[in-house]
């Protein structure tokens, strides 16, 4: 992997993994001294990743990581709603039994991880689930599609476990979802996947409970 591409995967890694937060600087000097790449890489980076949306350039302002409003959030989950009706309905038709068992073993740690009341290991969990899905669906481009714009969630992945009751409803319809899938019902699965990506939506315009962190 050439060294620009190293810097590139590293700074994404770091934005799409929350290390930096919406609206920070990037200050190209201290990327090159963090990642140890040359500012050249760095800047080639950057310019990527502003491509990609992540990065926003304004003139004599520098980079800085973009921040994503609710709106486009919104639509960033109603396209997913699409992508992930697609996967669910291609997992249902050539899901394997060794499949559904590696889903149903998932549904059971995120069902272990609310009992316990460890929310945010469960919302990983879900997030876990859902790329599982799709693996499963063996549908490289919406893998693909999905992945680049979960990269612009990072600030709204956790917003639904905050919603008193809405992780358990959330595990319910995975666990629904994930019936589907097994009895090889492509229709029913990617309704249910449409929907649930529907309720995320409604859930993400709801205010924050009081001490919610944004």
């Amino acid at each position: 992997m050439a060294i620009e591409d190293v810097a590139y995967e590293q700074i994404r890694a770091a934005i799409a993994g929350g290390e930096m937060h919406p609206n920070e600087r990037l200050v190209e000097a201290d990327l090159s001294a963090r990642f140890g790449a040359s500012r050249t890489a760095v800047r080639t980076a950057l310019v990527r990743l502003g491509q990609e949306g992540l990065v926003e350039h304004k003139r004599n302002h520098g980079a800085k990581v973009r921040l994503i409003g609710e709106l486009e959030a919104t639509e960033i989950y109603e396209t997913r709603a699409v992508l992930e009706g697609l996967a669910a309905r291609k997992a249902a038709i050539v899901s394997t039994e060794a499949d559904i068992e590696h889903l149903r073993e998932l549904l059971e740690a995120i069902q272990q991880k609310l009992d316990a009341g460890e929310l945010t290991y469960a919302s990983n969990l879900n997030a876990e689930l859902h790329s599982t899905i799709i693996r499963i669906a063996r549908h490289s481009t919406a893998e693909r599609l999905v992945g680049g714009l979960n990269t612009h969630l990072v600030r709204y992945q956790y917003r639904t476990i905050l919603q008193p009751d809405r992780p358990r409803k959330s595990f319910e319809e995975h666990w629904a979802i994930v019936d589907a899938i097994a009895a090889h019902d492509p229709d029913r699965a990617e309704q249910l996947m449409r929907t649930h990506l529907e309720f995320v939506i409604a859930t993400l315009r709801l205010p924050l409970p009081p001490g919610a962190l944004r």
